[in-house]
């Protein structure tokens, strides 16, 4: 398949520069495969809907945003260089993306904090350094980073002249339910659920689980090669739960749907390995899992999917197209008329639900 068939064409205001207040306020695309019937509502009133059984079991993404983004300065120049933490790939060393003016020297130190530098130790390309730091990164971000918002959302922004960054950036780009950090993007789906909301779906007998896979910069990144089947997929760390393990396998044994919040979620449940040691409890994996339309995948735990709007050209829309009963000319055609029913896309834009 080419790349470009997961292009199309969405008007700049389309894209939301804020949330939905409050978060299940968001709008809600429905869409019936079996029938091709579109239902337009909100997240508010998905109880009320019909559309979810007692029994279906929601899996949720648990991982937490770190405050990634910061500004250090050039120690022997003073120049500011902004920078984005990704990863702590050995102990003592960081993995962080380097904007700054002039070249970046292996060696040379950027001033974290009155006690904290970085040593740049060697380029990993496309701006990526492996920097030396002996402070731990979510004590030392968590005083001198920033929400780390995707450059799309901060570009549009700026052209309406809006702040860049806003004080509540920092809780509602996370879900009411994330716990453990370490994501440099949000699992933005699950950012459309209230406690109330939860709690309401509980009551109805609907199910949930959590799963934890770290959001890297690469759900964002667009991918460059002519076909898919070239693209290089990121690697990011995931951890399905015994417990979760045992949730979905009991789904499975009297045939209620299992139904992912975010791709992130489908990414991690589907990276299991096949067959499943069921004995092993939590199953930790590091997945480039590529799912994409016309390659014959096998989805064996995504019944339905809730998610949000997504970009062209990005592994996240080809996933989606790669569901039973969807297909990229499917799936554009249901956006096309998301942009004409004026839904707000991306990160801090509305949903839609797929049964």
């Amino acid at each position: 398949m080419r790349t470009e068939e997961l292009d199309f064409e969405l008007p700049a205001d389309r894209i939301a520069t804020t949330p939905a207040e409050p978060r299940d306020a968001a709008r809600l695309m429905v869409v019936q495969r079996h029938n091709q019937q579109i239902t337009h509502t909100t997240i508010h009133d998905l109880p009320s809907l019909g559309l979810l059984d007692a029994g279906d079991l929601l899996v949720m993404n648990r991982s937490k945003v770190l405050p990634a983004s910061f500004r250090c300065q050039r120690v022997v120049s003073g120049g500011v260089v902004r920078g984005l933490y990704l990863s702590a790939p050995v102990p003592n060393h960081w993995l962080v993306l380097l904007e700054a003016r002039g070249r970046l020297q292996s060696g040379e130190h950027l001033r974290l904090s009155e006690t904290n530098t970085l040593r740049l130790v060697e380029p990993r390309g496309g701006g990526c350094w492996l920097v030396h730091c002996e402070a731990c990164p979510a004590e030392i971000l968590a005083k001198i980073g920033s929400t780390p918002l995707p450059p799309y959302l901060l570009a549009a922004r700026r052209r309406r002249s809006e702040p860049e960054l806003r004080p509540e950036d920092a809780v509602r780009y996370n879900t009411v339910y994330a716990h453990e950090a370490g994501s440099v993007a949000a699992p933005t789906a699950g950012l459309h659920f209230t406690d109330a909301l939860l709690e309401q779906l509980q009551y109805d007998g609907i199910r949930r689980a959590e799963v934890i896979l770290h959001v890297g910069r690469g759900t964002f990144e667009p991918i460059r090669c002519e076909w898919l089947g070239d693209h290089k997929m990121h690697q990011e760390w995931c951890t399905v739960p015994g417990s979760t393990l045992e949730a979905v396998m009991a789904a499975r044994s009297v045939q209620n749907r299992i139904i992912p919040v975010g791709t992130t979620t489908v990414r991690a449940l589907e990276s299991l390995p096949d067959p499943i040691d069921k004995a092993h409890g939590d199953h930790t994996i590091e997945t480039d899992l590529f799912i994409q339309p016309d390659n014959g995948f096998c989805f064996r735990f995504t019944d339905a999917l809730l998610t949000n709007f997504h970009l062209p050209r990005s592994s996240l829309l080809a996933m989606v197209a790669a569901l039973p009963g969807v297909g990229i000319d499917r799936l554009k055609e249901w956006y096309a008329q998301a942009i004409e029913a004026q839904y707000r896309f991306y990160s801090y834009g509305d949903a839609m639900l797929i049964l």
